[in-house]
């Protein structure tokens, strides 16, 4: 399936968009049809806003192909990037839990798809199927963690560590002599979810290579040669 194919509904469950998302993956494939006919499909072309700071947006979000990056922006125009929702990732569950708008910008990083739910169908579905709002809990309460878990990475760890840290969270694929890893974001996004500049993140990039660590690998590749030594600078947070 293609980045910009719209989701639809077949004979098995994987091809739902709803089946790669965590609080419907309770539910039997039946229900998960059911979810599906409820969705309403929508195709995003890169750097697409889906919705802005205040917006009137009482939608659940899933991500179905592609990424999305959240983000807010300081008064001075800086943006900071919150985090990147890939694949099964949503948004939208504040909105509907507590009738706030956003607080934050939802930015297509590339050609992408969605499904999208309105508040008044997520209502129906969470009373049908109670399950759902436990997983979104869930869900909610990870996402809070790794929060918290990146805050204290800011206050007590300098760039090399949280760059390290990054790099070891990141999906790898064995490779001769190393780990392959892919950046999933250009590097002054990067930079804005270290809190840190696109300067100091090359320089710390250029240090690991120099170093050793890791090489580079086309536009956004890397392979891992010294996990160890990832660790070893990513404890110093």
């Amino acid at each position: 399936m293609s980045r910009t194919q719209l989701p639809v509904v077949r004979a098995h469950s994987e091809d739902l968009c709803v089946a790669r998302v965590p609080i419907f993956q309770g539910l039997s494939h039946e229900q998960q049809r059911g979810v599906a006919q409820l969705a309403r499909p929508r195709r995003l072309a890169k750097g697409e806003q889906v919705y802005a700071t205040g917006e009137a947006a009482s939608l659940l979000l899933v991500v179905h192909t592609g990424t999305v990056k959240i983000s807010r922006v300081s008064v001075d125009g800086f943006e900071h990037v919150i985090r990147v929702l890939q694949p099964g990732d949503f948004v939208g569950e504040s909105a509907f839990l507590t009738g706030r708008n956003p607080d934050h910008f939802a930015t297509a990083l590339e050609a992408a798809s969605m499904c999208t739910f309105r508040h008044e169908d997520l209502e129906q579905l969470v009373r049908t199927h109670p399950s759902i709002v436990l997983r979104m809990l869930e869900a909610v309460s990870r996402r809070l963690g790794d929060a918290e878990s990146r805050l204290n990475a800011l206050l007590s760890g300098d760039v090399s560590s949280r760059l390290a840290d990054y790099l070891l969270s990141l999906p790898g694929s064995p490779t001769d002599g190393g780990t392959a890893v892919q950046l999933p974001l250009a590097k002054k996004d990067i930079a804005s979810l270290l809190d840190t500049t696109p300067e100091s993140l090359s320089r710390q990039l250029r240090r690991l290579r120099e170093s050793g660590v890791v090489t580079g690998r086309g536009a956004r590749g890397l392979v891992i040669h010294d996990v160890d030594a990832l660790l070893e600078r990513a404890a110093q947070a």
